[in-house]
């Protein structure tokens, strides 16, 4: 009788850890199934920690090549908005655009001429947009979707004429006004949060060399950088 009972309770035994082994290799492929969505891009909830890093202003030659050169070694992605008339400078800013559009950035409008869009009136606010939006398109092969105003400033009959999203921010360390590295770092991981979006400017060495320290600092904190249309329609 004791060595049935015996035999009954080491059965037990091998059932409860073949059922542990198999609830562990669940948990792990499970796991590893959710990393590789976040790697690939997804908005879904594998997303505990999510922010886009935009820059404004480019593209601005071998700032905005370095800054390209340090997101494809990590494999970020990034959005920008760009300028019309930067663009037009060189063969050299439009191979950029090129760059960014085949390394899966995102691409967006910031006007021809950086203008105010609230004061020009809307005639010349459309005209600088959709000239901007042809010089892209004219690169990428694909529709511009994005306008980010410049000073964040427009009105909703701007918006009623054209058929694009505007995007803003919600961290701005204001690292145009500052060569600081430093500070502007300092802002930006102080508060950073889900979802957030990040405004820097890649025509400023000291910003580019801030970007680099800002996605290694919030990667270690376990941030994921989507681009900025991944945040505002998910």
């Amino acid at each position: 009788m004791k060595y049935v009972s015996r035999k009954l309770l080491i059965g037990i035994i091998i059932d409860l850890v073949l059922l542990a082994v198999i609830l562990l290799v669940a948990f792990f492929v499970q796991a590893e199934e959710i990393e590789t969505d976040c790697e690939q891009g997804s908005t879904g909830d594998c997303y505990e920690k999510c922010i886009a890093i935009t820059f404004d202003d480019g593209p601005h030659g071998k700032d905005t090549e370095r800054l390209l050169d340090e997101l494809k070694k990590r494999d970020i992605k990034a959005t920008f908005f760009l300028i019309g008339e930067n663009i037009e400078q060189s063969d050299y800013n439009k191979e950029l655009v090129k760059r960014m559009h085949e390394e899966g950035h995102l691409i967006g409008n910031h006007t021809y001429s950086h203008i105010n869009i609230k004061s020009v009136g809307c005639d010349k606010a459309l005209s600088e947009v959709s000239r901007t939006n042809e010089i892209i398109q004219d690169i990428t092969g694909e529709k511009v979707v994005y306008i980010r105003p410049p000073y964040g400033l427009y009105d909703e009959k701007f918006l009623d004429n054209i058929s694009m999203v505007p995007v803003l921010w919600t961290i701005d360390p204001d690292d145009w006004d500052t060569t600081n590295v430093s500070r502007i770092v300092k802002n930006v991981v102080d508060n950073a949060g889900n979802r957030g979006i990040i405004l820097l400017h890649d025509c400023y060495d000291s910003s580019v060399t801030a970007a680099v320290e800002i996605i290694d600092q919030l990667t270690k904190r376990g941030y994921h950088f989507v681009t900025a249309d991944q945040i505002i329609l998910d």
